[in-house]
């Protein structure tokens, strides 16, 4: 049987290697791309995120405190924020929005109701930032949800 002379080394890739390099491009291809998701996309679903916990925190406090407790969009000198009513002094609620001030649609009337009943009612907003848009929702009983408008 015919060997290779022992100054012959066969050149080339194992598969082994070839896996790795395959597996460490698509970390790197996974990691770009979620690098680069829509900046006001995330924006927006972080605050649709802390509303419904600010929402729900709201709402516990009226229960447990009885007083009717309303959230609105601030109407102040600046047009930035939005306002919790009828919560009582103590309680200090962010009056602010992290980052850039989303448009705020409510359907009905411009207020949510939070209480202090158990079931508050069927209530919705829409949460809009630029090209995105996320829709808050409640069927009175349950906690608010956030929910994903689909594109016209």
């Amino acid at each position: 049987m015919p060997t290779s002379a022992p100054g012959n080394k066969q050149s080339g890739f194992t598969l082994i290697e070839l896996l790795v390099v395959i597996a460490l491009i698509a970390i790197a291809s996974a990691m770009v791309s979620l690098s680069l998701r829509d900046p006001e996309g995330v924006q927006l679903e972080r605050e649709a995120e802390r509303l419904v916990a600010l929402f729900e925190t709201a709402r516990a406090e009226s229960r447990a405190s009885g007083l009717a407790v309303q959230w609105r969009p601030s109407k102040d000198a600046s047009g930035e924020g939005f306002v919790f009513q009828g919560l009582p002094p103590a309680i200090a609620m962010p009056r602010r929005w992290l980052s850039a001030q989303p448009a705020v649609e409510i359907a009905g009337d411009r207020l949510i109701r939070l209480g202090p009943e158990p079931m508050i009612g069927a209530q919705s907003l829409h949460l809009r930032l630029g090209t995105q848009s996320l829709k808050l929702a409640t069927d009175g009983l349950g906690p608010f949800e956030v929910s994903q408008i689909a594109a016209p």
